[in-house]
Order: C-alpha cells, then structure tokens, then sequence
C-alpha cells in the first residue's frame, strides 16, 4: 500500500543551468512536448521516417535547440533557422539565403511535411539519400555555415569540441544517447528528428477531407471555386471543364513529390547558367501563408513570385528541355512521330487558373507557424534558461516491505541523465548524494530504508567538470 509521506517535513529542490544573458527562453526538459505520437489524419500514409531513428521526444528537442543555436555556424551568426523560418513555412523569403560568405546558390526549400513522401532524397536535385546526410551538409558548407575543412574553415571536429564544451548539449546528449559523446551522426540524427517533426494538417483541406471521406467529392466546407480547383488539380490534362494533371506528380493528399519526376522546364539559376538536375519538390501544403501570401518567390531559383505565374508555366511549358518530366511534354503532333515537339499546353482560361490558385490556398494549416515546439527555444538576446529538475511533481511515499517501511522519492527529470539524491536531517546539513539515473522516461526515482533522521530529500543535478 502506497501513501503520501507527511510523517516529517520535506523539501524537494529542482536545480537550473542558466546563461547570463537569459531572457525569456526557458526550455522545461521536465516536461517535454510531444514530437513522437503527434496526431495525423489516417489518411496520412507515406512516411520517409527510417527504422534506425525514429522520433523520440528528447531527440526532437535537442534537434530543435540545434537547428536555431548560431553557435553550429563557424562565426555565431547563422543557424538552420536563418534560413528556415517558422513564420514562412520553414522557408525564406528572400530569393538566397545569406550565409556566413554569402549567398546560397538556390532558394531555401520549404521544410513542412518533409517526412511524409515517397521521396527520401533531399536537396532540390536530390543529391544526398537521406536526411540525416542532408541536415549537416550545411554545415560543412563554406559558404553556408562554414564548418567546410576547406578555405581557411576549421572541420566538423571542431563544431564537436565547441558543442562538447557547452553542457547543455552534454545533457541533451545523453538524454538521447545514454552519454554525452557528439559525433556528427549523432547531431544528425537530432536535426533530422526535429525537421521530421514539422508537420502541417490542420488545413481547410483537411477538415473538408475528414468530413466527406473522399478527395474525389465536392468539400462541405469549400467554396465553388475552391472545389473547382481541387477537381481541375485532380484531372488528367485538358480534361473536360478543365484538367491540370497536377495530381501526377504531386500526389495527394500528402501533396508529396513523385520520386520518378524530371525536372519541370525552370532551369535559370541564380548566377544566371542552366540547371536540368533540379527534380526535387518540396510538399505543394503551406506553399503559402494563410492569407495567400507567398514564403518567397516559387521553384529553386525563386523565378515565378506568385502561384499564378506557377500555374501559367505549367499551363504552357516553355520548351522540351534534357531531363523535362516526360508528362509536362506535350503530345507527339501525328501518327508516327515519338518525340514531343513541344511543352504541354493545359488551355486553361483565367478563371480556371485562378480556381487552381485559390484551391492551393486550402493546402495551408495553422499551427505550424505558431506552435511553440517548432520555435525557438533562446529568448530575444539569445539567452537559454533550462529546467532539469521539477519539485511540482515530486512524490514521496512510503510503502510497507516485509514489515518494515520504505520510502520512495520520484520526480520528472531528463531521460538517462545522473543526478543526486541528498538526505538530511537540519535543512542544512546534507549527505554527499547517492547517484540516481533517470530511465528512459525521464523519472527520477530512489527507495530506500525509512530511516528515523531522514526528514529532508532534494534531487540535485550537479554540472559535469572536465
């Protein structure tokens, strides 16, 4: 039998590591939020998640403080962040991002939805297989956050001995991983946890889907105009009434990008050459903000500013091009002839353009821009207060073994993390601490004897000395 111990007086503290220069970010790694089991839609199916790293809450919340820390730049100044910013839908709105040397060769690539496609490739011309590889190419860019080995750049090891340095991240770390050990696939690992976390459906889409049950049946909610669209996204090219074909390649209602696609006829670059290897697309949901406004101009060299120009591209495809995706070519001219002479011609009229538009628009959810999980952790000067211990929840109770009484102390902590437990009799007195780990979960819990001097308990977390 378990009861609450009030036989004696108790007092449990809960200790902080705090930077001097905090404001008002404080991270509770007490009570972590919830990136593991978020809810989704079951008509969300497709998943680029792989096996051997999963979301775990404490993974997903030391990615979230290393994607907006500026220390993983070379000179402090630029994070993940920087270049993906919560309020534009985890893009940029300026045509390059601005690094620690410059401009980035393309425009930064929305991050929502980035787990749930068939497509498990990242960067626009898909050049790295998974998004752990992607998360620190970045950072061992040159240009982009410095950590590149080459011209004048220190490596990745150096990144290691900083973040080493820094004892939240030793935390966080062993929170994760059992230690406090940083290598670099363990930082991604952590980044990519976080950026899987990022997910949007709580859209106008997906409250009519949930009601109707079938993507292909006018929405309740939408208006004419919106379920014109949806329907001329849905149909095939030049389809009776209107059809863009769009579905093809961006499959709903993940509205992921089919893995088999070429490129799309958009092949300027920034520095003014040609680029055909570009056939990666971000998820078509939050494209724009909740008022239609764009994150930014549209494709990798943020060429087309608004949705409009998108749909008037692909309503008549400048040219066929090395690499164009075999559907945005249009068909042979007669009998006989196997090559496209030219780009698809949709035919579509103003105003079924701008129901495409306006039915993209219902692609756009809520939380995502606002959710605190997703934002930064630092306060406004950069500063970082973080909870390691929590008296609110603290237990002490005491239980009956074998005819003589045991107490036990329980309270929420950091998963695998080593504390203290201290006894004492005054307040000011206290034993030298008996070591408690933290299990998977995050408890702290210690039993022992109900010994007659033992009035007086407090978990401590002492910081680690090299």
């Amino acid at each position: 039998m378990w009861m609450m111990f009030r036989m004696k007086a108790q007092t449990i503290f809960c200790t902080m590591i705090s930077s001097a220069m905090a404001q008002n970010g404080v991270l509770d790694l007490t009570s972590l939020h919830e990136y593991a089991n978020q809810d989704r839609p079951a008509y969300i199916q497709k998943d680029n998640t792989p096996g051997n790293n999963r979301i775990s809450n404490i993974g997903a919340t030391l990615g979230r403080v290393l994607f907006y820390d500026p220390r993983l730049s070379v000179d402090g100044t630029v994070s993940c962040s920087s270049c993906h910013q919560q309020e534009h839908g985890f893009g940029d709105p300026d045509i390059a991002s601005q690094g620690v040397a410059g401009a980035t060769g393309r425009h930064s690539m929305r991050l929502i939805n980035a787990r749930f496609g068939r497509e498990r490739n990242f960067f626009w011309d898909e050049r790295v297989e998974t998004l752990e590889d992607q998360v620190t190419m970045p950072i061992q860019d040159h240009v982009e956050m410095g950590f590149s080995g080459t011209e004048g750049d220190p490596d990745f090891s150096y990144l290691v001995d900083r973040l080493e340095a820094i004892e939240l991240y030793r935390v966080l770390f062993t929170g994760l991983y059992g230690d406090g050990e940083i290598t670099e696939a363990r930082v991604q690992g952590a980044l990519a946890q976080f950026v899987r976390s990022i997910q949007s459906f709580d859209s106008k889409y997906d409250e009519g889907l949930t009601q109707v049950n079938n993507p292909n049946a006018p929405f309740q909610n939408f208006t004419a105009e919106e379920n014109d669209g949806k329907r001329i996204f849905m149909s095939p090219p030049n389809a009776p009434g209107g059809g863009a074909g769009c579905n093809a390649c961006h499959q709903a209602p993940e509205f992921d990008i089919d893995p088999n696609s070429g490129h799309n006829g958009v092949t300027g670059t920034l520095a003014g050459g040609l680029d055909f290897t570009v056939t990666r697309s971000p998820s078509l949901r939050d494209v724009v903000s909740a008022d239609g406004t764009p994150h930014g101009g549209f494709m990798h060299n943020a060429s087309l500013s608004s949705l409009l120009d998108v749909v008037n591209h692909y309503n008549a495809v400048p040219a066929v091009t090395t690499g164009l995706d075999r559907r945005l070519a249009g068909p042979p001219p007669r009998p006989g002839v196997t090559q496209p002479m030219g780009g698809q011609r949709l035919n579509l009229n103003q105003a079924q353009k701008e129901a495409l538009v306006t039915f993209l628009g219902t692609l756009t959810g809520i939380s995502v821009y606002t959710d605190e999980k997703w934002s930064s952790p630092f306060g406004e000067e950069g500063g970082l207060s973080v909870i390691l211990l929590t008296a609110d929840e603290t237990e002490v109770g005491v239980q009956m073994v074998n005819g003589s009484p045991r107490v036990t102390v329980s309270t929420p902590g950091v998963p695998r993390t080593r504390y203290l437990l201290k006894i004492s009799e005054d307040l000011v007195n206290w034993s030298e601490g008996t070591p408690v780990t933290a299990n998977n979960a995050g408890m702290v819990t210690r039993s022992m004897p109900a010994t007659q001097g033992a009035r007086y308990f407090r978990f401590v977390y002492e910081v680690e000395t090299e």
